[in-house]
């Protein structure tokens, strides 16, 4: 055994819970003690925002019930939630997630700095949190970040995004040694490290658009809509790395033999990076036209979105599809078909992206929730690998097929409600439903909502029982 890394996932012979390592290796040898304790604290950060996330997600819901809605009295406490509860369910449970994923790939060396990360991410969630009680301000539902108008909440939102800019250059430095790039682990590693350059150029994007974008000629929630642009849609492509990396991680412990050499994927993992660096001629070809600014980067999205995805995809689905499932395995399974099916159908409908209407909602609740199904079926998997209990198969697989098949009825009602021109970030009568088709559309949207709820509440009951025992 290595000082440095545990051969319990690629590594010779069997892994830490006894499995074989598969013929394909396109799975992840588990580091040191150190890296997997501070991998295990990014978990905890992750799974504490989706419990926040859930629990505004109920405050949303007395914020609008007769009588006790009066008991709430912040201005507009529905937007205000709604914000929280979007940072918390996307922006803050990626992130963790992906400081676990970068733990995992980089050596002990620096593992202050990662500490570091964790505690200033932890703090700018924190304080995120709080920002609704403590100090009130204009909720703005801008694209990729809604955000408080309010000192405290910058301050929190800002804290959490030094703690990730330090995890980012953390994960740059601190990289294993050279053996442990081969073969399909270094396919592995390779869409980590992906990710870890296009998160970079996505916090460039961030700082550049707040150099060129004048604060006082536009209303508040166009202003941060335009500040975010940039950097959200940069930061699409570091989740999908992160999530094609699991897939074919995920895949592999299913035992399934994928039909891709470990070349030709990081072919593909490369090919997904590379519509990142077209971001810098944007900026510097930028003549103060917004709309063109905005729609080079929507164009970007939508060329480069699918050219690692829909390759990587076809061969995992291939290979999962010719193996045969287990108890052991299920739920990873689930995860995997799942999170595949949802991302197809999501990319598939930013095809059909025109007006400002909710079918944009459902384009990026199907990629997101994708990705989400992938950062749980990871979960799943390596809560073993870090030291804890084997969760439950039965509800583990469950969990996946029913948040996945909730998150499809909700993209399907967004998206027939979408057709009939109901637009989005509206609710109650701000919508104008009129007639059978558009109230359909969003009673399906609604009921497919709340079933993926429940398949998070079971994703997060499952866990904290794993977590609770240690293997």
């Amino acid at each position: 055994m290595s000082s440095i890394y545990q051969q319990t996932d690629a590594g010779q012979g069997a892994n830490a819970t006894g499995e074989e390592k598969h013929s394909n290796g396109f799975t992840l040898t588990m580091p040191s003690d150190a890296s997997r304790k501070l991998a295990a604290g990014w978990l905890w950060l992750g799974i504490a925002s989706l419990v926040g996330a859930g629990i505004f997600a109920i405050l949303l819901v007395l914020s609008r019930a007769p009588y006790v809605q009066d008991i709430f009295p912040w201005v507009d406490f529905f937007h205000t939630a709604l914000v929280v509860h979007v940072d918390l369910s996307v922006l803050l449970w990626f992130m963790a997630f992906a400081g676990v994923l970068w733990s995992l790939n980089s050596t002990p060396r620096f593992i202050g700095l990662g500490w570091l990360a964790l505690v200033l991410a932890t703090v700018g969630a924190t304080v995120i949190v709080l920002s609704p009680f403590i100090a009130v301000g204009k909720p703005l539902m801008s694209n990729y970040v809604p955000v408080i108008e309010s000192t405290f909440f910058f301050t929190g939102l800002i804290t959490f995004t030094v703690g990730v800019a330090v995890l980012v250059l953390r994960s740059l430095i601190a990289v294993p040694s050279r053996e442990l790039w081969q073969g399909g682990e270094g396919s592995i590693r390779l869409g980590f490290y992906a990710a870890s350059i296009s998160t970079v150029f996505a916090l460039i994007c961030f700082a550049w658009s707040y150099d060129i974008i004048p604060r006082n000629v536009f209303e508040s929630t166009e202003y941060y809509d335009m500040l975010f642009w940039g950097g959200g849609h940069i930061l699409q492509f570091s989740y999908a790395l992160l999530m094609l990396a699991g897939w074919l991680w995920l895949a592999d412990a299913c035992g399934a033999k994928i039909p891709l050499t470990p070349r030709v994927a990081s072919a593909f993992l490369v090919l997904g990076l590379l519509p990142v660096f077209y971001a810098p001629v944007i900026y510097l070809t930028f003549a103060g036209d917004m709309g063109d600014y905005m729609e080079q980067f929507t164009t970007l999205m939508k060329a480069g979105g699918a050219f690692a995805p829909v390759p990587l995809g076809l061969a995992v689905l291939y290979g999962v599809g010719a193996v045969k499932s287990s108890p052991e395995t299920n739920p990873q399974r689930a995860a995997l078909i799942s999170s595949i099916i949802l991302f197809a159908v999501g990319g598939g409908i930013s095809l059909m992206i025109g007006d400002s209407n909710t079918i944009i909602t459902a384009h990026y609740h199907g990629t997101g929730g994708a990705i989400s199904l992938a950062f749980m079926g990871l979960t799943l998997h390596l809560l073993p690998r870090l030291g804890y209990s084997t969760p439950n198969l039965k509800w583990a697989t469950l969990m996946s097929y029913i948040y996945g098949a909730g998150q499809l009825f909700h993209i399907i009602g967004l998206l027939w409600s979408g057709g009939y021109g109901v637009q989005r970030k509206v609710a109650g009568a701000a919508q104008g439903l009129q007639g059978f088709a558009q109230t359909a559309g969003m009673g399906l949207m609604g009921l497919g909502g709340l079933v993926a709820v429940v398949g998070g509440v079971i994703f997060l009951v499952v866990v904290f029982k794993a977590m609770r025992r240690k293997a």
